[in-house]
């Protein structure tokens, strides 16, 4: 697996993917998605979305009361947080990778979600945008999925204990001051271990329904990040 994500934040994204179980490329992918645009292989820290989303990941505020705390602005809190949705999906949804970035991008994991177009003619679903910036950052060939678009990776993008193992050692060399050998990649960049982090708690809405992890198939919820 290649750790080398030679993108904006990439430190940030890369240990809050490690901590997690993603395949950092997959997580990065997602950032230039969000915040970057097609053909970026980055994102930016930005406030966007109508002045709701925070961050590289922009997570909105309307969902997320971590969105309107100031650690939002902060890169690596924002990736973790990102992270941490993208990880409960992939649980939440048997590890399919489609239905984890549709959900969180409008709250069902059958949506198609934020269309875009990356200049050919053809606007595309928010997953299979996030399978091309994926493709794009060397995470290997997006086949044509049936019906269009490009299909999800073919590996499961949760890594295995080896290749956690692997990214660990890497990062405990990245950031200042960091030393080979770190027991933990947080500490060679600087970062509590874990983050502290609000816990993952929905937001009470008027309707009662849950905000802050993404519904069951078939509510037709709004966007969630």
């Amino acid at each position: 697996m290649n750790t080398n994500i030679t993108v904006a934040f990439g430190a940030q994204i890369a240990a809050a993917a490690t901590r997690h179980h993603l395949e950092p490329r997959l997580l990065a992918a997602v950032a230039a998605q969000e915040t970057g645009g097609p053909g970026a292989d980055s994102g930016r820290n930005i406030v966007g979305d109508g002045g709701h989303g925070r961050g590289v990941f922009q997570i909105d505020d309307r969902w997320h009361a971590f969105a309107r705390s100031p650690a939002a602005m902060d890169p690596g809190s924002n990736a973790e947080y990102a992270a941490g949705m993208l990880e409960s999906n992939l649980h939440r949804f048997g590890g399919d990778v489609r239905a984890a970035l549709s959900a969180y991008n409008s709250g069902s994991p059958t949506a198609t979600g934020t269309l875009t177009d990356w200049g050919d003619g053809k606007a595309v679903s928010y997953a299979d945008s996030v399978f091309r910036h994926y493709a794009r950052l060397g995470g290997g060939p997006a086949a044509p999925a049936p019906g269009g678009g490009v299909a999800a990776p073919p590996t499961d993008p949760r890594d295995s204990a080896d290749a956690v193992g692997a990214l660990r050692a890497l990062l405990a060399q990245l950031g200042p001051g960091g030393a080979a050998g770190a027991p933990d990649p947080s500490a060679a960049l600087g970062l509590a271990s874990p983050l502290s982090l609000p816990a993952y708690r929905p937001i009470p809405q008027a309707d009662a329904r849950e905000r802050d992890i993404a519904p069951s198939a078939g509510t037709g919820d709004d966007t969630t990040d």
